[in-house]
């Protein structure tokens, strides 16, 4: 092996969080950079929709979509790049 090979005993756990659309390992692990894993996510802290019945969840949906009717954009709004949009970090 080389200086650069790093042993890691599979499985590894490692817990993470759901951040800005990738997963961002809680503490730092033992894994070469562009090493590719598989998730399995066990225990999501996802709430359910409080709101379960169809017709009142259309309502909510309507209310919002017409609120954000009656409040359009100015046309003299700034208007952000595609890179503003999708920031890079």
């Amino acid at each position: 092996m080389g200086s650069r090979d790093i042993m890691v005993t599979l499985p590894l756990r490692v817990q993470a969080v759901f951040q800005d659309g990738k997963f961002v390992p809680k503490e730092p692990c033992a894994l070469p950079e562009a090493a590719e894993v598989q998730l399995i996510v066990e225990q999501p802290n996802i709430m359910p929709p409080q709101v379960t019945d169809p017709s009142e969840r259309q309502r909510i949906l309507n209310e919002v979509v017409q609120r954000m009717m009656s409040q359009p954009l100015p046309s003299d709004a700034p208007k952000f790049t595609r890179d503003e949009l999708h920031e890079r970090r």
